[in-house]
């Protein structure tokens, strides 16, 4: 199978490991995952904003280090929608964050005559104390990449 997901990645933390894994077991033996890493472009909003090689060597080393790196291509994406409406994709993984992003995209492709992507949402990963793991939440200390307290 054929599986996308997309995001920023700044920090890259148990929420974002979750998803990408999950990718990989959507994808299956023999599937492939696309990960859209969003440019600088488009997160100039974003505060202490890692850069996009930065980002992307993160992924990279997760992916080794889960033995992961077969079938992956990471490439910079512009918008919130990559290249998910127009190439050929099978599903895409999805937060609660992202899910109707993912719908949006399935509307983009019906119009344009595509298959609707299979939708796949994990939840949210949550940090010790039951909030979600976020990585604003890390940049202000409360938590750590792998949701443990540290105030």
């Amino acid at each position: 199978m054929r599986v996308c997901i997309g995001g920023t990645f700044n920090i890259l933390h148990k929420g974002h490991k979750t998803l990408i894994s999950k990718a990989f077991e959507v994808a299956g033996i023999g599937g492939s995952v696309f990960i859209g890493l969003t440019t600088e472009e488009i997160t100039k909003r974003k505060k202490d904003l890692k850069t996009f090689e930065q980002r992307e060597k993160a992924i990279i080393d997760y992916l080794s280090e889960k033995k992961l790196s077969n079938h992956v291509i990471i490439k910079p994406i512009k918008d919130k929608y990559g290249p998910s409406i127009e190439k050929e994709f099978d599903a895409i993984v999805v937060s609660p964050e992202t899910v109707k992003t993912a719908e949006e995209i399935n509307r983009k492709r019906k119009k344009i005559g595509k298959k609707p992507l299979k939708i796949i949402q994990i939840q949210f990963v949550l940090a010790e104390d039951g909030i979600p793991v976020s990585s604003s939440r890390i940049k202000k200390g409360e938590i750590d990449a792998d949701g443990r307290i540290l105030r």
